[in-house]
């Protein structure tokens, strides 16, 4: 059996869609198995970029199936905005996508209630895009008040969206009083009415009929006939509901603890793990990040790795490659082996940090801390590195890459305790060095 799971390993936005995309011709197919319409992820190939959020990657390839499984939730409006961009750009999308009847679905009031909640944890954004992934997991979990996809096509939808719809108006009127937002609430509600969304939605799964499937028994079947299966997360591993900086997390195991879960295939198919992880650090959104430079250097980073959302245009908060953090997330997904990413980004850098262990409260440790409160204090010990000064996004061998490149990606391989395979100089297919 052979199936493959591209992991995130830090905060997300680790160039995960260009790996995937370079690891598709060796499968039969790429399922994503998690996340929603926050993730972004883009793929440069024949001179032009794309930009997907729900559709995997492996789209671009007519002989490998695209599957959404149910451990995806989907905004039917967004999904239905990505296969029209592709299909007016001739890329075909009928015979090769396929999206789980089980996935739930995204409707107006989730996205109502994630721009309601967004700061009432903590009184600090937790990062989140405002599109109801959140609300649509919570409700999942909930149970009573969910939708998936399959439901959209029962002839009991129109009376479940009305009393749902009254249920949740009651809910969020409720809720934007005590957080004093009425107004703003009354606003994002605008003249939608339940009788609009049945008709909406109603359109919408006309649209996406030809797409739903039982992805479940298709994937164990294709385990069966040892397909050849490629695992596509959205999201990084410290991102997870779980296992990241809770609360300033997504809402699903983003990391490789989710893959066999969201995905409904056994664990023992897994047999290659790819960590992927930026030759640096970013994240988006609140939540305590250790190795964060907020100053020259980090605008220096974000400017030459272009570091804003794929999704949102945010600027995300650029740090020092972080070894103790990634190291948590390679022994938490078993990883085998490693992608590092935006290489290219850190020439030009006179010296390069990288975060070896953690100060905390006086004691040197080199494990990931499982406190919120501890990831906050945790002072980076740094060893330094040095840089170069070429330009190696046009490198297409491991020995034509300067010295110290050499030496910053071996350095990395051993606070890893993982082989460096995959080194990414640049956002083309082509800009990928296999070691």
């Amino acid at each position: 059996m052979s199936g493959t799971a591209v992991i995130g390993l830090q905060w997300g936005d680790e160039a995960k869609g260009k790996i995937v995309d370079l690891l598709t011709e060796q499968n039969d197919i790429v399922v994503r198995y998690q996340g929603g319409a926050n993730a972004g992820h883009t793929v440069v190939t024949g001179g032009k970029t794309y930009k997907l959020s729900l559709i995997p990657s492996g789209i671009f390839y007519k002989n490998v199936q695209c599957i959404l499984t149910g451990g995806v939730v989907i905004n039917p409006a967004s999904i239905i905005d990505e296969i029209t961009r592709l299909t007016a750009d001739g890329i075909e999308i009928k015979k090769n996508l396929m999206i789980s009847g089980k996935a739930h679905v995204i409707f107006p009031w989730h996205e109502w209630e994630d721009a309601l909640m967004d700061n009432t944890t903590t009184g600090e954004s937790i990062g989140t895009t405002r599109r109801g992934i959140g609300p649509c997991y919570r409700d999942k979990m909930g149970r009573s008040l969910a939708m998936r996809v399959s439901d959209l096509y029962s002839d009991r939808f129109p009376a479940r969206i009305q009393q749902i719809f009254h249920i949740k108006h009651e809910m969020l009127q409720g809720l934007a009083a005590a957080l004093q937002q009425k107004k703003e609430f009354n606003e994002m509600q605008g003249e939608t009415s339940a009788e609009s969304i049945v008709e909406s939605y109603t359109k919408y799964a006309d649209i996406l009929r030809p797409y739903v499937a039982d992805t479940t028994n298709y994937l164990l079947d294709a385990v069966d006939k040892d397909a050849k299966i490629l695992f596509e997360g959205a999201q990084g591993s410290l991102l997870d509901v779980d296992h990241g900086t809770f609360p300033y997390v997504t809402s699903s195991n983003s990391s490789g603890t989710g893959v066999c879960s969201a995905a409904g295939v056994p664990p023992k198919f897994l047999k290659n793990i790819y960590g992927i992880c930026k030759a640096y650090s970013t994240r988006v959104g609140g939540g305590p990040f250790p190795t964060e430079q907020d100053n020259e250097i980090g605008q220096r980073i974000r400017d030459r790795g272009n570091e804003y959302g794929t999704v949102t245009k945010r600027p995300r908060r650029c740090g020092w490659f972080d070894a103790v953090a990634v190291r948590y997330s390679i022994r938490l997904a078993g990883v085998d082996a490693i992608a590092l990413t935006l290489l290219d980004v850190l020439s030009g850098f006179d010296v390069l940090n990288i975060c070896t262990a953690y100060n905390v409260y006086g004691r040197k440790s080199v494990n990931f801390p499982g406190s919120l409160e501890n990831i906050r204090i945790a002072e980076p010990i740094y060893e330094t590195s040095p840089g170069w000064k070429e330009d190696i996004s046009g490198v297409r061998k491991f020995d034509d890459l300067p010295a110290n490149a050499k030496y910053f990606i071996g350095r990395i391989s051993e606070l890893l305790g993982k082989p460096v395979k995959i080194v990414s100089v640049g956002p083309d297919r082509s800009q990928t060095i296999f070691i």
